[in-house]
């Protein structure tokens, strides 16, 4: 089980890795970084409106502390100790409340500037792997259309393979063609195949040249028969005069012949 578990994974991992292009994978990781720089900046922004809602909130209790020390001021002036008392005391409590804003005030301000510095820092890295990214893509894309004009230059590419059997095939078919064009000539010209569309043509001029061939050897039999009767009365006369007997002989000979 586990080396069919490591033969899946290995295959599995081969499959991925064929079927991952660098460039999507970094337009990815780019999009992640955008998010989460938006978020960081989305929390800048929600601390910066709850430390402004804070200060709003002082604002309004330092306006009511101010109050309250103005009617303490005017009661004592005015010969009421106890309003000037219960002035004062509501001025104690606002002033606890201050404090207490005061103190979240200061956390949410000091989260804000860090949140915001590392907004700044987050921002540089996702602008600079912005431009490295965008490097590497164009690189990559540089690199593979190279590959395909090189495989295409030498023919191991798949498109060009193809392209290169079909071509292969179509010649073996042409030069198939030619050598059968060629055969059909051959066997029409020598008789073995009858020409259906010109009928029997062929046919009686085939024979009409045999008989041509004939005439022409009885021709030339009788031409070499004639110059043979003719030399030999010449070799009668160089020996000396023949008998009416031997004169007759080949006469008859020649008539023989003739006929």
């Amino acid at each position: 089980m586990k080396r069919v578990s490591l033969i899946f994974r290995a295959k599995a991992d081969k499959a991925l890795d064929r079927m991952e292009d660098p460039r999507e994978t970094l337009d990815y990781s780019y999009k992640q970084q955008v998010e989460m720089l938006t978020r960081v900046k989305r929390g800048v922004a929600d601390v910066a409106t709850s430390r402004k809602r804070v200060e709003l909130q002082m604002n309004a209790l330092q306006k009511e502390i101010n109050k309250r020390d103005t009617q303490a001021r005017d009661a004592l002036s005015k010969g009421r100790e106890d309003l000037a008392r219960a002035a004062l005391q509501n001025k104690a409590q606002l002033q606890g409340q201050y404090t207490d804003l005061d103190a979240q005030f200061a956390s949410l301000q000091e989260q804000e500037e860090k949140l915001t510095l590392a907004a700044q820092r987050l921002d540089s890295k996702v602008q600079a792997f912005r431009t490295r990214k965008e490097t590497i893509k164009a690189t990559y894309t540089a690199a593979e259309a190279q590959t395909r004009i090189n495989e295409a230059f030498s023919g191991i590419s798949e498109e060009m393979g193809d392209v290169g059997l079909a071509i292969q095939r179509a010649e073996d078919k042409t030069a198939q063609m030619q050598a059968r064009a060629g055969a059909i000539d051959e066997l029409l010209a020598s008789g073995a195949l009858e020409d259906h569309v010109s009928g029997g043509t062929d046919q009686i001029q085939a024979e009409l040249d045999k008989i041509g061939a004939g005439t022409e050897v009885e021709s030339e039999l009788a031409r070499m028969k004639g110059e043979i009767a003719a030399s030999a009365p010449k070799q009668i006369e160089g020996n000396g005069a023949a008998s009416p007997q031997q004169e007759a002989a080949p006469a008859e000979q020649q008539a023989g012949d003739g006929a």
